[in-house]
């Protein structure tokens, strides 16, 4: 986990200095966007399970979104992007069966360095960028005791564009892909009389479209 932390920081760190490199207009700096967006949260999920083997199924999540982006000039920014998805859990296809593990809530603030290609009202754009991930709000389900998942540091690709409507209000559609690992621990030691743990992969995919603001 230290060493995702330090490799996500030094990327932040490159993204940055790459943006403030830029010669920035004395006129055009310092813009502000804000954007609510509704957005479809689908996990691209597969698992290896320690023990009873098998793999796992993460719900779809269809949220709403808030984001903001500082300009540092027509075409480089950066975009905080923040929001809160619900889960359901199970595991499948394992020695034990289908096994129900309740639900779980993820924080997942994603910040993303972007490229904007100007020259018209339609203003498409490119991202990449850091993700950190909470999980919270744990429910184990009926049959395990309790599932613990270790807090997940990854990327994320981004893609989209705004459709300037005038000076100031546009709409909004994006597409991101977050690669996002964590450690789930299920205590399952009432109904199969073991913990277990489980390799997992979530790297969901995000689909928004919205409303934005200018100033």
């Amino acid at each position: 986990m230290r060493k995702q932390i330090l490799v996500a920081v030094m990327a932040l760190m490159g993204m940055f200095n790459l943006v403030t490199a830029q010669d920035t207009p004395a006129d055009n700096g310092g813009k502000w966007q804000f954007r609510l967006r509704g957005i479809v949260v689908s996990p691209d999920e597969s698992a290896d399970i320690e023990a009873i083997g098998g793999d796992v199924d993460i719900s779809t999540s269809v949220v709403p979104e808030f984001d903001i982006t500082y300009f540092f000039d027509d075409n480089w920014s950066m975009e905080l992007i923040l929001g809160t998805t619900k889960h359901d859990v199970k595991a499948v296809e394992t020695a034990a069966g289908d096994i129900d593990l309740g639900h779980v809530w993820l924080l997942p603030p994603t910040l993303t360095g972007q490229y904007h290609f100007t020259g018209g009202n339609l203003v498409p754009y490119v991202g990449a960028g850091v993700n950190l991930t909470l999980f919270y709000g744990v429910d184990e389900g009926p049959v395990a005791d309790d599932v613990e998942y270790d807090t997940a540091v990854g990327f994320a690709l981004q893609g989209g564009f705004d459709y300037m409507l005038n000076d100031k209000w546009f709409i909004n559609f994006d597409v991101k892909k977050l690669f996002l690992n964590t450690t789930a621990t299920v205590d399952a030691t009432t109904a199969l009389g073991a913990t277990v743990d489980a390799d997992v992969d979530i790297n969901p995919w995000i689909f928004g479209f919205g409303v934005g603001l200018k100033l």
